[in-house]
């Protein structure tokens, strides 16, 4: 059975930062790439950032480039995506996803690219103004 379990996720400042936790299993890491997705109020779900697990690819939606940072420990099947410089527009329901790597260029496309993947249950993370 998969299992993806998030964590750290909360209230924060504007300009402060949040270290989103993904902790999965039941999955052959080789074939699967695992990120975030995101969900603000009356929004459609969005790609966040990903990364292969089986050869570390990263892939990051252009408004959180270099402000967000997603790792991987492959051994503790463990991802965190570190969020710095914080905005009001980040606030949302944070979900960590697990697709097959070959679809992660699609995950900032569509929510569909994880039709046949998985999902956490979602965490919620607010940005104050």
């Amino acid at each position: 059975e998969v299992q993806l379990v998030e964590s750290g996720g909360g209230l924060v400042q504007t300009g402060g930062s949040l270290r989103l936790s993904c902790a999965a299993s039941g999955l052959n890491f080789d074939d699967y790439a695992i990120g975030w997705f995101r969900q603000a109020p009356g929004k459609e779900r969005e790609g966040v950032s990903g990364i292969s697990m089986k050869d570390g690819k990263t892939i990051y939606r252009d408004s959180v480039k270099g402000r967000f940072t997603i790792s991987a420990d492959n051994a503790l099947g463990m991802v965190h995506l570190q969020m710095n410089e914080l905005r009001p527009e980040d606030t949302g329901v944070y979900y960590c996803a697990a697709g097959r790597s070959v679809l992660l260029d699609l995950w900032l496309v569509s929510d569909r690219a994880l039709d046949y993947g998985y999902w956490g249950q979602g965490i919620q993370v607010t940005v104050s103004s």
